[in-house]
């Protein structure tokens, strides 16, 4: 019932994941305009938000959703505004998040070698073919498990990725938070102004109707 007449495409799926077909602009409106709609308490709503905020600086590609939905759970934030805040981390935001992470991370840890931004993502594509060859390994004799590149992309992008995403994840989370319960509020008197009118015109017309019967 609710099925495309014409499926998309994997071609087209993949293409509206980096631009879709409404324009990033559109897309961020529509975001901001379902978080607004929550019916919850701006607070709730607001600590959902952050929680998905601060989720999309952690490298648990993946598992995003799950994580902000867990943390506004925990927090007991609204979890439909966590689900919606992890689209903070498109792949517009993600590789300067991802690159600061890193660099930020790399610095506390006192992680030494050479570095480029390019290198993230490609250690991140290589590490999960490892890992989904390491786990078929034992049930195949054609594969053989590797472990020690896996450790090593641990040390020099994993680790450093989520330490030195905790700075800057905090600090635009809560500042999202505190930026979004007056939007909120603001927004809910305007509702409750639009339905005080509607049922005063309604009143209105009904006491003119009642008037007007002979």
């Amino acid at each position: 019932m609710f099925k495309r007449r014409k499926p998309l495409s994997y071609a087209r799926m993949w293409t509206e994941m980096f631009y879709p077909r409404s324009g990033w602009r559109r897309a961020s409106k529509y975001v901001l305009h379902r978080l607004r709609r929550l019916p919850d308490r701006p607070h709730r709503v607001a600590r959902g938000w952050a929680c998905g905020i601060f989720i999309s600086f952690t490298p648990f590609f993946g598992f995003h959703f799950m994580g902000a939905a867990a943390l506004a759970w925990l927090i007991r934030g609204n979890i439909l505004a966590a689900l919606l805040g992890t689209f903070v981390g498109n792949p517009l935001t993600t590789p300067f998040v991802a690159l600061t992470s890193v660099s930020l991370g790399r610095w506390m840890l006192g992680v030494e070698g050479r570095f480029t931004p390019h290198l993230i993502f490609d250690e991140f594509t290589r590490a999960g073919s490892e890992l989904w060859n390491n786990l078929l390994a034992p049930l195949s004799a054609e594969r053989t498990a590797h472990w020690d590149q896996l450790l090593q992309f641990n040390e020099q992008i994993f680790l450093p990725y989520a330490v030195g995403g905790l700075l800057p994840g905090i600090a635009v989370s809560v500042a999202a938070h505190y930026m979004t319960v007056p939007v909120i509020r603001a927004y809910h008197r305007h509702r409750a102004r639009q339905m005080a009118e509607r049922i005063a015109r309604a009143k209105a017309r009904r006491n003119r109707e009642l008037a007007e019967k002979p």
